[in-house]
């Protein structure tokens, strides 16, 4: 398989406390049960460790933080592509901004929205620990938020339900 026979990259955003990463592997490990292939990469793994500090600190990232982090994360997609593999990227592409950044270099992007309140999501914080990501940034994260538009290839996908419903619903969706 070659690179131009892979399906479109997905990114699966939110805010942090989504489920990004738990949904991303799940959605992964359903497209290679179905016979296709698939690699996870969780974008968190892709932040300067400057990133990190300034969030293990509680200061929120701007987007100059962000355009070398969002750059990386390109190269990713760009990378498992080559490989003949479909890319499902966990990351919070918050605004639009960002996700165009992703765009410019994945044409084909799609875009699962993990779509939650904050009351369920701040309740699913309460329940883990984030290596540098703290409960603390949440409200930062829903100011920052900017809903897909309808002009996007994206999908809303509400986080109501079980993990298997939501990768069932995001995979309802996919390209």
């Amino acid at each position: 398989m070659n690179a131009s026979s892979v399906r479109p990259p997905v990114i699966v955003m939110g805010v942090s406390g989504s489920g990004k990463s738990t949904v991303g592997e799940g959605l992964t490990k359903a497209l290679q049960d179905r016979g296709e292939a698939a690699e996870f990469v969780d974008a968190d793994s892709l932040h300067p460790e400057a990133n990190k500090e300034k969030m293990r600190q509680g200061t929120p990232l701007t987007d100059e933080d962000r355009w070398p982090w969002l750059d990386a994360c390109t190269a990713r997609i760009a990378e498992v592509e080559a490989s003949g593999k479909r890319c499902v990227m966990a990351n919070s592409a918050l605004k639009r901004v960002y996700r165009d950044r992703l765009r410019s270099q994945a044409p084909g992007l799609f875009i699962a929205y993990l779509d939650g309140t904050r009351e369920l999501i701040a309740e699913r914080q309460s329940h883990r620990h984030h290596e540098y990501m703290p409960n603390s940034l949440l409200d930062s994260q829903f100011a920052t938020l900017e809903r897909p538009g309808d002009d996007e290839a994206a999908a809303v996908v509400p986080i109501r339900g079980s993990v298997d419903d939501t990768v069932a619903a995001v995979l309802a969706v996919l390209p």
